[in-house]
């Protein structure tokens, strides 16, 4: 049975603020230097937060820093506070069945929250309380860095995780903020770490600027402004993303094969792309993306219905244009083949990616695919949890809340010479990157 509070947040919003005119109902403010967005709902009595400030692992690796510190400065966050300890966090939270959750991504720290409408002071302080005054415990810091060595150790045996890595390690060159130090260079960090390192980074990257926090549900922005100003006020500090990097390019040729052996797996990923070179607010981002989508996206692209239905050789593979949001991204596509099929798989994989950028898209593919784009795009504002995350990735990657509106209209504008020209312009297969990760069958 699910909780009044998860039960409340997948009900469908209100078909007048699900449709055309979202952005008229977006509150947006700056309070003591936060970027405060405001989406009040018809459901009742249910608030969804999400929220971010510009401290990830990028920021630690341009700045030469341990690498683990971001990973671990984010871990200390719940782990008390100067004001209270981690179980009296933990108590008031589930004492009002609120849930709160910070993580780490490439360039940023998340800020997740759900609550009952009652509870949203409540659930703001402990925001503001637990970024604000973490007690940085030097028992609690060997707890957390036990647990980060032990989650890079499983990761060392995941056929995902080695995958992403070799992939993004190849694609983007040291220096580029979505160039990933190793699991091996991660976990040699978390081992030397101290907690000065970890407190240095803190301080020098956590705080109120470039900090977005967007509420939505069941709220007002006169009682956000109360809350927010007193919980944040005099809170000084942060730094602004990375965004000026210089475009990463597609590799040679002859750097194109990668393989990682990770023995005794059930199945092997296959992943082939190359960087882009493009921003998401780049005007051939779009086109690119709707050419994707034909491509592989879902049970109707082209590779599901060619390897995987057709030929049987997959479980399951798609293509999609990633890590954008700040820098310039990659494209890829990414498969998972039992180890026995991955050579036919491969080859199955590598005929279809040429034929679609040799002959492009068609007509028919291209309405097809805009028709469910746009869908996907509604649906996915259907509820608080995806209006909230999709009104955070928009300020983030640049755009005006009104491209809450725009971008259905933006996806129907596309044209068929538009797509096929992007796809020929920003990619070539003979420059992609292959990453075969697995127990790979033998030559």
């Amino acid at each position: 049975m699910k909780s009044p509070i998860v039960a409340a947040s997948i009900t469908l919003l209100a078909p007048a603020l699900a449709s055309a005119g979202m952005a008229e109902h977006v509150n947006r403010e700056k309070i003591d230097a936060i970027d405060v967005i405001v989406y009040p709902t018809a459901i009742k009595d249910v608030v969804t937060i999400m929220g971010a400030l510009p401290a990830g692992d990028a920021l630690a690796a341009a700045d030469h820093d341990n690498v683990a510190v971001a990973m671990l400065a984010a871990k200390m966050l719940d782990r008390g506070t100067t004001k209270e300890d981690k179980f009296a966090i933990a108590k008031k939270l589930e004492g009002v069945g609120a849930s709160l959750r910070f993580d780490v991504q490439e360039q940023s720290l998340r800020i997740q929250a759900r609550c009952l409408k009652q509870d949203l002071p409540l659930v703001i302080e402990l925001i503001a309380e637990q970024l604000r005054m973490p007690a940085f415990s030097q028992i609690e810091f060997e707890k957390a860095r036990r647990q980060f060595v032990g989650e890079l150790k499983n990761a060392l045996d995941s056929v995902q995780e080695r995958s992403a890595e070799a992939y993004k390690r190849a694609v983007f060159p040291a220096g580029h903020p979505n160039h990933e130090p190793s699991i091996d260079e991660y976990l040699t960090a978390a081992q030397t770490v101290t907690l000065g390192e970890v407190k240095t980074f803190y301080h020098k990257y956590y705080g109120p600027d470039h900090m977005t926090l967007v509420l939505v549900g069941d709220v007002n922005m006169p009682r956000i402004q109360d809350v927010v100003s007193r919980v944040f006020r005099r809170w000084k500090g942060g730094v602004d993303y990375l965004r000026d990097a210089t475009p990463a390019t597609a590799t040679p040729p002859r750097d194109h094969s990668i393989t990682v052996e990770i023995p005794g797996k059930t199945s092997t990923i296959l992943m082939v792309g190359q960087a882009t070179g493009l921003r998401y607010r780049d005007p051939d981002t779009l086109p690119l993306e709707v050419g994707t989508a034909v491509l592989g996206s879902g049970f109707t692209g082209r590779l599901m219905h060619a390897v995987r239905d057709n030929e049987g050789l997959t479980y399951g593979i798609y293509a999609g244009v990633n890590s954008n949001t700040f820098a310039d991204g990659s494209w890829q596509v990414s498969g998972t083949f039992a180890p026995e099929l991955l050579d036919r798989g491969t080859a199955s994989t590598q005929r279809e990616l040429h034929h679609w950028w040799a002959d492009g898209v068609t007509g028919e593919e291209l309405a097809a695919r805009k028709t469910n784009l746009i869908g996907t795009y509604q649906v996915g504002l259907a509820d608080t949890f995806g209006m909230a995350r999709t009104l955070l990735s928009t300020v983030l990657r640049g755009r005006d809340v009104t491209w809450l509106d725009q971008y259905p209209k933006a996806v129907d504008a596309v044209t068929l010479l538009q797509v096929n020209t992007a796809i020929k312009r920003h990619l070539n297969p003979e420059k992609m990157i292959v990453v075969k990760t697995g127990t790979l069958p033998k030559a």
